[in-house]
């Protein structure tokens, strides 16, 4: 199943509460997913580019343990597209887990 259309949407989840880095982001989906959503670096950054370019995320430089890293913070407009985005997910998971469970 092609997920990729809910990438940018779990990172702005990932990054509701607090700002983070890349691959941070990766494995939190991935854990909060208990290993089903796991982006590699190849789809993640692209994702986190073009929220970034539409003013969703802002981005900073940091460091972690001496490494430099580039920290995503969301932004206003970023938390009300995620608003908007989980009513639409509990709207639609709620219509295919009817006609699925239908099956």
């Amino acid at each position: 199943m092609n997920l990729r259309g809910t990438l940018p949407t779990l990172i702005l989840e990932a990054i509701e509460r607090e700002p983070n880095h890349g691959y941070s982001i990766a494995q939190r989906i991935k854990k909060r997913s208990r290993g089903v959503l796991d982006f590699k670096e190849g789809t993640l950054y692209p994702a986190l580019h073009k929220l970034e370019n539409e003013g969703l995320v802002t981005s900073y430089e940091g460091a972690e343990k001496g490494r430099p890293r580039r920290y995503y913070r969301i932004t206003e407009a970023g938390l009300a597209v995620l608003a908007n985005d989980r009513a639409e997910w509990r709207k639609v998971s709620g219509a295919v887990n009817l006609i699925l469970g239908e099956a």
